[in-house]
């Protein structure tokens, strides 16, 4: 079987002259473009890590996680890799769902963003079900709810894969 353009040598130094072209732009846009975003995300507080950062805004907050009903733990070091050279902007110290933030001026920070920091599997949630709930009041934004010093989250979220029925007795009413 011969390969179009492969059989004629001169088609197959064109062929191939063509592809080593075609690689090399390609290779050349995907170097820039990582490039381009490394010097874009270098003042981003979701992506940069602040170990070596004067960070003079802080913010405390506590979030409790239910999911499917059940109180879900928040784990200790999130926001931080493995080795514990890179600390996020946004983490946690212990497990008892206090999230603290920083970073060297005012951000927005959500909720959505520590989610996101957190690898929280939010693609797996039915969003139409879930709520976020800041000092006890539904928030509107829902992940997008601002994070406020001091404020109280509780996030409840139901999965895609969840089975309501479990929670309903279908017996008759008992007298």
């Amino acid at each position: 079987m011969h390969w179009p353009g492969m059989g004629d040598p001169y088609k197959r130094k064109k062929t191939l002259r063509f592809l080593l072209i075609t690689a090399v732009i390609g290779i050349s846009v995907a170097a820039a473009s990582t490039f381009i975003q490394q010097l874009a995300n270098t003042d981003n507080p979701l992506k940069v890590c602040i170990n070596d950062k004067n960070t003079p805004y802080k913010i405390k907050a506590t979030l409790e996680l239910i999911v499917d009903n059940e109180k879900a733990v928040i784990p200790a070091k999130v926001g931080f890799n493995n080795d514990g050279k890179c600390q996020r902007s946004l983490y946690t110290l212990t497990d008892d769902g206090t999230i603290y933030a920083e970073w060297k001026e005012e951000y927005p920070f959500q909720i959505g963003h520590f989610l996101w920091i957190w690898d929280f599997p939010l693609r797996d949630m039915d969003q139409t079900k879930s709520k976020i709930y800041v000092n006890g009041r539904e928030s509107e934004n829902f992940i997008n709810t601002p994070l406020q010093d001091g404020y109280h989250y509780k996030a409840v979220f139901t999965s895609k894969a969840y089975d309501e029925s479990k929670d309903k007795d279908f017996l008759p009413p008992q007298k």
